[in-house]
């Protein structure tokens, strides 16, 4: 386009008047064409169970623990403990539980009961990358 043909545009818009389209350089334009991104899928590639490279770690075992909460405590407090002591922790009762396996926080979850046992139901994963990514360090 011409500074004419943009000039005469703005002062047809000014004055209210109706302008005939300004002719363009006829331009096709393809619509960019992208790969199928499905997460699923690639999650499942990533961690799949059936994957033989995996297979000979199916028989390992690694330190399952359940993190309440923490907190930090003085040595005199600690040796004043006695049977019915109360320890307050940094999470609420309504918070969920962290899931730790070999240290690393790799889900949380709320405490069930069941058959007078205690037991946790996952409610969360932690992000498989986010887990590698805390490996790494």
């Amino acid at each position: 386009m011409t500074q004419e043909e943009i000039d005469a545009l703005i002062n047809n818009s000014k004055s209210g008047k109706s302008s005939e389209p300004v002719q363009e350089q006829d331009a096709v334009v393809d619509m960019p064409e992208f790969p199928s991104f499905d997460t699923a899928d690639s999650a499942s590639r990533m961690l799949s169970p059936l994957d033989p490279k995996i297979e000979m770690l199916y028989d390992l075992q690694l330190p399952v623990s359940i993190e309440l909460g923490r907190t930090n405590m003085l040595i005199r407090d600690i040796l004043r403990l006695a049977r019915g002591s109360v320890i307050e922790f940094d999470k609420l009762a309504s918070e969920p539980v962290d899931v730790l396996v070999n240290g690393k926080k790799v889900a949380e979850g709320e405490v069930v009961v069941i058959d007078k046992h205690f037991g946790i139901r996952i409610t969360t994963l932690v992000d498989p990358a986010d887990r590698l990514r805390t490996n790494r360090r």
